[in-house]
């Protein structure tokens, strides 16, 4: 039969970062990799996801090995570079395009019109509409079209939310959705609220006065709606559910229930995907089957993509083998989850058997996306082997490519891959797939981790599993690490968890323990004490006290600052014994510092007692970076307690190790803490040049944070020693920016100090 070429034949397979001798590449956007869907018209709602420094892996590390096996495939890489800078105006863009012309669902398009209003130069009130229907009814679908035309409408941004990529096994996890929102306004998480009444304070604080369209899309429960109900006039919270939410009808929202295509509807639909031209010539067989497919949207894709991807296959072939009630998938009209099995049962049965398989096995896989090498190690086949597999998925229109090249599901088609490999597969095969992916995560994330910082403390013996793979971070064109990290750090979460289920102790600690390196930078707070309380339970569990130690003693640092100081205090003692345990004194020299943070806040001369026992369990254990840390935390609590000339005695000598350890950015906030002793014994001059040189230094090192604190330091200094204007007016605009690009609260306070050195400046001219 003709047909004309699917928008999916267009699609090439995800080249990937191989562990073993695969190389290749990719394009896209890594948030896209998180987040966005590509559309067909009116289709199946798209599967719902979710400075480097390098050195030589030398040294002695302790703890138990995790042995090396063999790791097929590689990563896609497609990250960006870490934000550095935004305005506090931040426009979001977020509502993923539809990639094939729509032609369908007019007047649904036309009652979401209505609902927002004419517009003009006075906006209506905040709306907000329920799009409700069955699982691939194409609610997904005709939200996105509606949102590309009515771009105008929303001058100030569209922000969207996939709640079935934040959904656990057990829920979704409102607050960190109502984060993503904050940081589509500009709100970093170096300042983001902890419990969801502060962000949704926030959140209705940033939207006022701005025109915005908030979409959620895959809504559980009604109360998950209500924290994203913008304030500005004019503004639309439009949202998808295939669940009742009828109760929000009660705080205005207006309901829309989707139904089935038409017959015109779903005659246009097979003519985009299979080409006018043949819709034309056997009509009547195509109209059988827009019939026997009930009008649903996702039935009608699959019985497309068979056409396109069965050379032999007819529509009057077709359309005969689905009229015979004994083969017809009986759920085609969508009555349910078995509905959804039968219609994509039928591509299935006409896959090759190897990527049958293939199917099965991405099935189990932990994360919710994943690139050619991922699928590879899932299947325990070459690249090679398994990217025509691949691509004979992603043609049956059960995989979709997403644009930087890596592959999902949709959550039903993974329902039906592990309800095909439940029945088809060996018992065990469940875990043993599990222990290859997350073999092949620990690789990667333990590359990452190096090239951060090669000389961090690590417990975990991988010297064999390291030795036998290459380092894709050390290529000339591979990613920088850190944000290869925060792109897969849901997928690594999940494997995580998944791990831990099945008992991989020997796998999971040592990838908790490298994924730290990711959140010592970005703070993902929940994230990272999940993480790091699977790590500890399975160091536990594998009799591992120094990996339990090291574990514990990284889990009081998301716990402070959550405000679980009493946790943190329990998690620490115990953290203490198992380092005792293990013997390892650079452990616990660690162990030592992380208490002295936490009496920090409670009792100072227990803190300076700790880092000073710190220092003298690094000296033992020849770990210089390690003494000269614990140094500069001691002078920065001498300090604080008022003993000034003490903590320039001992800053100083911080500042100077760290140097010699070529640690420029801790050296730098050493330097900093220095100058703010100078400062508080009078020493004026010293303290502005010391001020001076580390804010320069830690904005070479894009440590933002730590160069705003400085800068802020260095102006009250200039200002209160009558210093020049100018200079005070360049080293408070430089914060505010800073803080401003961050979401600093603090922001204001600068931004009204900037507001009186203008005011002053202004008189003084006119005078």
């Amino acid at each position: 039969m003709r047909t004309a070429p699917s928008a999916r034949d267009a699609h090439g397979v995800g080249k990937g970062w191989g562990i073993l001798g695969f190389f290749g590449s990719a394009t896209g956007d890594a948030a896209r990799a998180r987040g966005g869907r590509s559309m067909s018209t009116d289709g199946p709602e798209g599967g719902h996801a979710v400075p480097s420094v390098r050195n030589d892996l030398s040294g002695i590390v302790h703890g138990s090995a995790v042995q090396a096996q063999q790791i097929h495939g590689g990563v896609t890489f497609n990250v960006q570079p870490l934000p550095t800078a935004a305005t506090p105006q931040v426009k979001p863009d977020q509502v993923p395009a539809v990639t094939v012309p729509f032609a369908n669902r007019h007047e649904e398009l036309a009652r979401l019109d209505g609902l927002i209003g004419a517009g003009g130069a006075q906006p209506s009130p905040v709306r907000h509409g329920v799009v409700g229907g069955l699982p691939g009814i194409g609610k997904t679908a005709l939200v996105w079209r509606w949102a590309e035309k009515s771009r105008e409408r929303f001058p100030d941004g569209q922000i969207y939310v996939d709640f079935a990529a934040l959904r656990h096994e057990a829920g979704g996890d409102v607050s960190e959705a109502v984060g993503m929102c904050l940081r589509a306004l500009g709100l970093t998480d170096a300042f983001m609220p902890k419990s969801l009444a502060e962000r949704t304070n926030e959140f209705r604080s940033r939207t006022a006065g701005r025109r915005l369209l908030v979409v959620l899309d895959d809504v559980s429960q009604p109360a998950h709606v209500r924290p994203f109900v913008p304030k500005g006039p004019g503004s639309f919270l439009l949202v998808t559910s295939n669940g009742d939410l009828s109760e929000l009808a009660w705080d205005g929202a207006a309901l829309m229930s989707l139904g089935p295509l038409d017959a015109d509807s779903g005659l246009r639909l097979l003519a985009g995907r299979c080409g006018a031209d043949v819709v034309a010539a056997e009509r009547t067989a195509a109209e059988r089957l827009v019939e026997l497919c009930g009008g649903l949207p996702v039935a009608l894709h699959v019985v497309a993509s068979r056409l396109l991807t069965e050379e032999r296959l007819t529509m009057p072939v077709l359309a005969d083998e689905l009229a015979d009630e004994a083969r017809r998938l009986t759920g085609m009209s969508l009555g349910g989850d078995r509905s959804v099995s039968a219609v994509l049962s039928l591509a299935y049965r006409a896959l090759p058997p190897d990527a049958a398989r293939l199917y099965r096995l991405l099935g189990w896989l932990p994360g919710r996306t994943f690139d050619a090498g991922t699928a590879a190690v899932a299947a325990a086949v070459s690249p090679a082997t398994a990217a025509p597999l691949l691509t004979a998925l992603t043609r049956a229109s059960l995989l979709e490519t997403m644009e930087d090249g890596r592959f999902r599901f949709h959550d039903l088609v993974r329902l039906h891959a592990r309800e095909r490999a439940a029945e088809e597969e060996p018992e065990d095969q469940r875990r043993a797939v599990t222990e290859r992916v997350a073999t092949h995560y620990l690789a990667l994330t333990a590359f990452a981790d190096r090239a951060i910082r090669a000389d961090r403390l690590r417990v975990a013996d991988l010297t064999e599993l390291l030795g036998n793979a290459p380092d894709p971070f050390t290529a000339t064109s591979g990613p920088q690490p850190l944000a290869w990290l925060e792109a897969e750090r849901t997928n690594i979460l999940a494997v995580l968890r998944v791990a831990h289920r099945h008992g991989l102790h020997a796998l999971v600690w040592p990838l908790s323990e490298g994924f730290t390196a990711l959140f010592l930078h970005s703070r993902h707070l929940g994230e990272w004490q999940e993480s790091l309380e699977l790590g500890a339970s399975a160091a536990a569990g594998s009799g591992d006290p120094a990996g339990e130690a090291r574990l514990r003693s990284l889990l009081s640092r998301p716990l402070m600052d959550l405000g679980e100081h009493e946790r943190a205090h329990t998690e620490l003692e115990r953290a203490v014994a198992c380092a005792e345990e293990s013997g390892h004194r650079e452990l616990q020299a660690s162990v030592q510092e992380f208490f002295g943070r936490y009496w920090d806040r409670f009792d100072p001369p227990r803190a300076m007692a700790a880092y000073e026992r710190a220092i003298e369990l690094n000296a033992a254990a020849g770990q210089e970076r390690g003494a000269a840390i614990a140094t500069y935390f001691l002078g920065c609590t001498q300090d604080a307690v008022g003993d000034h000339d003490a903590a320039r005695a001992t800053l100083r000598t911080a500042h100077q190790r760290l140097l010699s350890c070529q640690d420029r950015r801790m050296a730098a906030r050493a330097l900093a803490a220095l100058g703010t002793a100078q400062e508080h014994l009078g020493e004026t001059e010293q303290a502005s040049r010391a001020l001076n040189e580390a804010a320069g230094i830690l904005r070479n090192e894009k440590a933002s944070h730590y160069e705003a604190q400085a800068l802020v330091r260095l102006a009250r200094l200039t200002e209160r020693t009558g210093g020049p204007p100018h200079e005070v007016r360049e080293h408070v605009a430089r914060a505010l920016e800073i803080w401003e690009a961050g979401g600093n609260p603090e922001a204001d306070d600068l931004r009204q100090w900037l507001h009186r050195l203008d005011a002053a400046a202004a008189s003084g001219e006119d005078g």
